[in-house]
């Protein structure tokens, strides 16, 4: 058991990573912003006030930490100014790297990437030996994560005690944020905003329930080795089959048609124009749920295998079908869907 420093706690990752470890017998202690909504963190983590973009409040937070896990990143598909994405996904890694090296007390370091870092696998199934081209991105978030991963194999070739996991799709009960994407693709789904199938039928994604993602979490802090990358994923399936396997758990009807890709192009391109006059006017600084960049990403295939993971780590992935039925029973018995 140790002391563990995590950022990004008050995220839909971050937060359960906290409670596993207490339960795992483990300290906590959070770097939070002072905007941040804390109260679902267990009343057990010790909240340090700061900022990844901060280094100084960064390596404050790490002193006497046995272990950091870096969870916090800037998520989505667009946002008013994108070079957010470069300062806390990129700058922001870089910072916590640096408060790694200078405190002597810290054995390991979990960094949390994303799929998005290895880049799109148009036509086959990926693993831990892609590495992402840094030639052609399809979203700012995407670019971001992309170059933090750069600057993370770097930091690993100099010897810092680094292992890095890359989720899938993340999906499950919990916080509704823009980590919980299939959470918000469901209640667009079933609230009647998204008629029809979206995406090219046959490019398929990588699903993990956010459950099996901690359980590998917490596996890495004690097997993980140094230097390695993990892809965390599940079924690779498109989001044709999962809107039908949808219908059948809930016993509804199945979309009738699949939304053309100009279609969605075009919502995306009005919406985005929408959200950036509502952030200049001050009338609105809603993030829209669907963008040019989403749609773009919607066109690739996403699809990996986590074979090294289950070997190395234990990591099991549970049946999307499995689930998938119990965030559908959460959404409608928090009332975010009716069916």
């Amino acid at each position: 058991m140790g002391r563990v420093m995590v950022t990004g706690a008050t995220g839909y990752l971050g937060g359960r990573l906290c409670k596993a470890l207490l339960e795992g017998g483990h300290s906590v202690v959070a770097l939070v912003r002072r905007s941040s909504k804390v109260k679902e963190l267990p009343a057990e983590v010790e909240l340090v006030e700061g900022d990844v973009r901060d280094a100084e409040s960064v390596r404050r937070a790490c002193v006497g930490c046995d272990y950091v896990v870096h969870s916090a990143a800037l998520v989505g598909s667009w946002l008013p100014d994108s070079s957010q994405f470069i300062k806390v996904n990129v700058e922001g890694t870089a910072n916590v790297i640096e408060a790694v090296k200078a405190t002597p007390s810290i054995k390991k370091l979990i960094y949390t990437s994303s799929f998005f870092a290895l880049g799109p696998t148009d036509g086959y199934i990926a693993d831990e030996n892609q590495f992402h081209s840094l030639k052609t991105f399809y979203s700012p978030y995407e670019e971001s994560k992309a170059l933090a991963e750069k600057l993370v194999q770097e930091a690993a070739a100099q010897g810092v005690p680094i292992v890095s996991l890359y989720p899938g799709v993340i999906y499950g009960p919990g916080s509704m944020t823009k980590g919980n994407s299939l959470a918000e693709l469901m209640i667009e789904r079933f609230n009647g905003r998204m008629p029809g199938y979206p995406g090219v039928k046959g490019n398929k994604f990588s699903f993990c329930h956010i459950d099996d993602v901690v359980a590998a979490f917490r596996a890495a802090m004690e097997t993980g080795k140094e230097g390695e990358r993990y892809l965390l994923c599940g079924e690779n399936l498109c989001f044709h089959e999962v809107f039908d396997l949808a219908a059948t758990l809930t016993n509804t009807n199945p979309p009738k048609f699949t939304t053309p890709m100009w279609i969605l192009e075009l919502a995306g391109f009005l919406c985005v124009q929408w959200a950036r006059f509502g952030a200049w006017s001050g009338i609105s600084h809603q993030i829209p749920f669907v963008t040019t960049h989403s749609v773009e990403i919607l066109k690739h295939q996403w699809a990996y295998s986590s074979t090294k993971a289950e070997r190395e780590l234990g990591y099991k992935v549970r049946p999307l079908e499995e689930g998938l039925h119990e965030l559908l029973t959460w959404l409608k018995a928090s009332g975010h869907i009716k069916y």
